[in-house]
């Protein structure tokens, strides 16, 4: 009677492994993309019921219709629908299972000798696609202008429920058993020392592997201080850089935390509408932060894109989420999430201190741009700190080149 969303099995083929594969076992993989898939993405962005026009000239009422009637008239018209299935299998990518969830990943080994292992975290609403111009800069610098001493080996995993990896069918997928989990890979893939980094739900995934104490992790970089969620109002405010970075958290907590507030405590509310338009899912992933928001607004509507934030880089990300029906279980990351750290908070504890060198950046048009003190009152022993001359929220997808030279600093004392 009801239209069940199709599998990851419809648009994954494995390679085959024979009759005695085990779930530890690293398997390749590819996508593949039936035709009638794509066929009926363009009939629901066809068919979307738009509301009317907002009632204000900015986004303070919500994702603007000019935003989104350009995004889908580009969606349908010029956008090469294939692009995710293209990207992402010009990359080695693999599946093993962990603690009962397959999880996706690419992993690129340097042609040079002495690489750092680097795994590195994505978030929401990203994928690993956020990361992909990172690969050939970091994986082979002298192909940019760099040494084969600033080389790494590069596994980039796709959060459980996000993108190609599998969804958790039971409770307690919060990011400090990703954590666990992503330690468990670098094991299986022959690691014994490498380094991690994230941003978004990927710096929170990152520092739990950090406090975890994790075996093999010597170090990692952070470009978002997610504690600010728990201890914000404790930071100081003396400086004018301090007041910016508070009046910016506040901001996001007064008028940008309904996302947030939503997914982390009815995600399976909004799972209704976003598994049913792909014109719906794209305006939600679009309504993250305001700066953001206005480069990809800028985008579809000025077609001035900044840095790498193209409509069609924008559109694979958005049509990865649709393809692979991952909207209700990436917002269950969060409500996993919501509870942990409720939990934390009401034990009184303070976290596990951080025994390994954390490096931060602090990009410009951070959702807050934290100033070196806030990030030293969580590390004191900071290791590593800059701020990039540009770059938001998705420092990586934006930003690549200045992504890479943060990596190649802040990591480079570790070699």
């Amino acid at each position: 009677m009801f239209a069940k969303p199709a599998g990851l099995s419809s648009v994954i083929t494995e390679a085959e492994t024979g009759t005695d594969r085990r779930p530890s076992d690293v398997r390749p993989f590819e996508v593949r993309i039936p035709e009638e898939r794509f066929t009926e993405l363009r009939r629901r962005i066809e068919a979307t019921r738009w509301p009317s026009e907002e009632l204000v000239p900015d986004r303070s009422q919500g994702v603007q219709l000019a935003t989104m009637q350009a995004l889908a008239r580009y969606w349908t018209t010029a956008y090469d629908m294939r692009s995710v299935e293209t990207k992402l299998n010009a990359l080695p990518q693999f599946t093993t299972e962990i603690d009962g969830v397959d999880i996706h990943f690419i992993h690129v080994r340097s042609r040079h000798e002495n690489a750092m292992p680097l795994i590195m975290t994505h978030g929401w609403p990203g994928s690993v696609l956020e990361l992909l111009d990172t690969v050939g800069p970091l994986t082979d610098p002298t192909e940019y202008g760099g040494t084969p001493e600033d080389a790494f080996d590069l596994v980039l995993p796709s959060l459980p429920g996000y993108g190609f990896s599998g969804e958790p069918v039971e409770l307690g997928w919060e990011s400090g058993r990703t954590a666990r989990a992503w330690a468990e890979l670098m094991h299986r893939l022959g690691y014994t020392r490498y380094v991690a980094q994230g941003g978004d739900v990927g710096a929170l995934v990152t520092d739990l592997m950090g406090r975890q104490g994790v075996e093999g992790l010597i170090g990692y970089h952070l470009s978002l201080l997610t504690a600010v969620l728990a201890v914000g109002d404790q930071l100081p405010r003396e400086s004018e850089k301090e007041r910016a970075a508070a009046e910016a958290f506040g901001r996001f907590r007064e008028d940008g935390f309904g996302y947030f507030l939503e997914m982390a405590t009815r995600p399976q509310t909004i799972g209704y509408s976003l598994m049913d338009s792909p014109v719906g899912l794209a305006a939600w992933m679009l309504d993250h932060d305001t700066d953001s928001y206005v480069k990809i607004s800028r985008a579809f509507v000025d077609h001035a894109p900044v840095g790498n934030l193209t409509r069609d880089n924008i559109l694979d990300n958005i049509t990865l989420y649709w393809l692979a029906g991952t909207a209700v279980s990436a917002a269950r990351s969060y409500w996993e999430d919501a509870r942990a750290l409720a939990a934390a908070l009401a034990s009184g504890q303070a976290p596990p201190p951080v025994n390994v060198p954390v490096a931060f950046t602090t990009f410009p048009d951070e959702i807050w741009a934290s100033p070196r003190s806030w990030v030293e009152a969580i590390y004191p022993d900071l290791a590593y700190f800059n701020e990039a001359d540009r770059g938001g929220h998705f420092a990586a997808w934006e930003e690549p080149e200045v992504f890479c030279a943060e990596m190649r600093a802040a990591f480079r004392p570790l070699r």
